[in-house]
C-alpha cells in the first residue's frame, strides 16, 4: 500500500505522478475480468454447455413429441433449457457469475430466435419429406440447433454478457490545474479499481 502523505514534490513532478496513476488505473480498469475466459475458451464451453444442454432437449423434444404436438414440445423444452443455458453461460462461459434478470431475458430473445429456427428447419423436413422418421428428424433438429447455436454465441458474448466481462472506465485526460509553487502536501490514497 502506498503512503498516505507523499514528499514534497516539484510543482511539474505533480503533475507526473498524478499523470502515471491515472494511467496505471485505466490499465487495471481495461482488464478482463478476473475468470473470464478469451474468446476461443469461451467458445470451446459454449459448445461444451450449450452442446450438452441441446443434446438433452433433443431427447426431451423427441420423448415429450409422443404427448404433445410437436411444436409445443419444443417450445416447452425451448423455455426450461434456455433458462439452465443462460445460467451455466453466465457462471462457467463467460465467467460473469450469475445471470440477472436482464441476462435471462436477453438470452431468452435469442432462444426464441433459435425456437423459430428449428421449428421452421423441422416443419419443412415434413413438408419435403411427409413420412420422415425420428432418425431424420433428430438430424434436421441437431443441424438447426447447430447454426442457432454459433448465432446465440454471438449475440450472447458481444451484447448480453458484454458489459460484464471487461470493466472499462471512460475518463477524460485532463493535465491537473496548475498550482503556485511552495510548500505542498500530496494526500496519495490507495484507491482499488473496481
Amino acid at each position: 500500500m502506498k503512503s498516505l502523505v507523499s514528499p514534497k514534490l516539484k510543482p511539474g513532478r505533480v503533475d507526473e505522478v498524478r499523470q502515471a496513476e491515472r494511467t496505471e488505473t485505466d490499465t487495471v480498469a481495461a482488464r478482463p475480468t478476473p475468470g473470464a475466459p478469451g474468446p476461443l475458451a469461451s467458445f470451446a464451453r459454449f459448445v461444451l454447455f450449450g452442446g450438452g444442454v441441446g443434446v438433452a432437449s433433443s431427447a426431451a423434444v423427441a420423448e415429450l413429441a409422443g404427448l404433445m404436438p410437436w411444436a409445443a414440445a419444443n417450445a416447452l423444452i425451448t423455455v426450461a433449457s434456455t433458462a439452465l443455458g443462460t445460467e451455466l453461460h453466465a457462471r462457467f462461459t463467460f465467467g460473469t457469475g450469475s445471470a440477472g434478470w436482464r441476462q435471462h431475458w436477453q438470452s431468452a430473445g435469442s432462444a426464441a430466435a433459435a425456437f423459430a429456427v428449428t421449428s421452421a428447419a423441422v416443419l419443412v423436413l415434413h413438408v419435403v419429406q411427409p413420412s420422415a422418421g425420428a432418425l431424420y428428424e433428430q438430424v434436421v433438429y441437431l443441424g438447426a440447433a447447430g447454426l442457432a447455436g454459433l448465432g446465440r454465441f454471438l449475440v450472447l458474448r458481444l451484447f448480453v454478457f458484454a458489459a460484464s466481462q471487461t470493466r472499462t472506465t471512460a475518463r477524460v485526460m485532463e493535465p491537473a490545474p496548475v498550482r503556485e509553487a511552495g510548500p505542498q502536501v500530496s494526500l496519495l490514497l490507495s484507491v482499488p479499481a473496481l
